[in-house]
């Protein structure tokens, strides 16, 4: 069977278990994202669980299938960190050898004085920070001073936070590309976010319109591949943002997990040739961080009844691949991400049912396998599972 479409869903954050490396980045070895969703009576998956959820390596919680509906595997991620851009360039073939800086003692003041210097503003705050006590906290003073919010976390980030009345969005987007620039060489993060923020204090509350400005990929990604052979690259959701628009042919924004499916559903829908990549943020960035286990387990249950829907839309040409880009366990201490291992369900008329791969050494087989099934030259360190999970 030729294979026309791949739709590719990461359910950001969602992890199933600490990789073995998990203490050199700061997390117990008990981290699980999946299992501590699972304590909540709110999380309901039937689709999911068809699929072969909790017949992954190392998942203990759940009810296995005697018989699911597609090939599964646990990805083990390669690259050194557990964030959001090097989770999915791994996903997309790149494996970063080399850990993107952080700032646990916020930025150097060469940095900030730099960023002073581009914005005309003055700089707040420079520390490690939850997005929404961070406007909390800085944002009377934000509002008074005219002065920009500049916070990070533990991941490789430079977040820009400004009340939109002050700072109108493309103004923000402003100093956030003055930002990127700034943050070059050894000072290479991740990305900037730039965090609009409304209201009035102390009911500050973000906006959709958060843009991320993401440092470009060291090599050429499966998208960059699919995009010059001709294929068509469709980026839901911040794809595009992660991947600093590079590899893409048609941008799909959303509002929310739930428009992000649905956006998915019309996509099956249209006519293409090529990969659908979604980004449903919302567990990561509502859920995950938050430490709010009932919502986590809430806005899967909501994905899998909209997965039920999709899945009875696919057509036979299509693949649906599903997994996550590391994990953030709404249990663990913090609010930062978790070293986790990922999932993999593969679905589709063309693939094998009942299929266990075991666990894989690196995300990157994803896009190795998107290459093999969509035939295009790639030359990746991960292994293509294509040969093994076709029908």
């Amino acid at each position: 069977m030729i294979i026309r479409r791949v739709f590719l869903i990461v359910l950001d954050s969602f992890g199933i278990g600490a990789e073995p490396d998990a203490a050199e980045f700061g997390d117990a070895a008990t981290v699980n994202t999946l299992a501590s969703c699972a304590t909540s009576d709110k999380l309901n998956v039937p689709n999911m669980q068809k699929l072969g959820l909790f017949n992954i390596d190392g998942v203990e919680v759940g009810e296995k299938q005697d018989y699911f509906a597609g090939s599964i595997a646990r990805l083990q991620e390669a690259s050194k960190g557990k964030d959001t851009t090097t989770g999915h360039w791994e996903i997309a073939g790149v494996i970063s050898e080399k850990a993107m800086p952080t700032y646990p003692d916020g930025f150097p003041p060469e940095i900030i004085e730099k960023l002073e210097n581009a914005f005309g503003r003055k700089v707040i705050c420079n520390k490690p920070y939850s997005g929404t006590k961070v406007i909390h906290d800085y944002g009377e003073e934000h509002m008074k001073t005219g002065a920009l919010i500049v916070y990070t976390s533990a991941d490789s980030v430079l977040q820009i936070a400004a009340h939109e009345d002050i700072v109108p969005p493309e103004e923000l987007y402003k100093y956030c590309r003055q930002a990127r620039s700034i943050m070059c060489g050894e000072h290479a993060v991740g990305r900037i976010i730039a965090r609009p923020f409304e209201g009035t204090y102390p009911e500050f509350d973000r906006t959709p319109r958060r843009h991320d400005f993401s440092l470009e990929a060291p090599e050429d990604t499966v998208l960059d591949m699919l995009k010059v052979t001709g294929n068509s690259v469709i980026g839901v959701g911040k794809i595009p943002d992660i991947f600093a628009d590079r590899g893409i042919t048609r941008k799909v924004p959303i509002n929310g997990n739930v428009d992000g499916m649905n956006k998915a559903l019309e996509w099956v829908d249209n006519d293409f040739f090529g990969l659908c990549f979604i980004n449903l943020v919302d567990f990561d960035m509502k859920y995950g961080h938050r430490r709010d286990i009932d919502g986590y387990a809430e806005a899967l249950t909501r994905f899998d009844e909209q997965l039920g829907e999709f899945m009875a839309k696919m057509k036979d040409n299509d693949v649906l691949m599903i997994t996550a880009d590391h994990g953030c366990d709404p249990k663990a201490a913090g609010t930062d991400h978790t070293r986790e291992y990922v999932p993999l369900m593969v679905y589709g008329e063309g693939v094998m049912k009942n299929l266990n791969l075991g666990t894989r050494n690196s995300f990157a087989d994803i896009a190795a396998t998107i290459a093999d099934m969509l035939r295009i030259p790639m030359r990746t360190k991960g292994k293509s599972m294509w040969r093994q999970i076709k029908n």
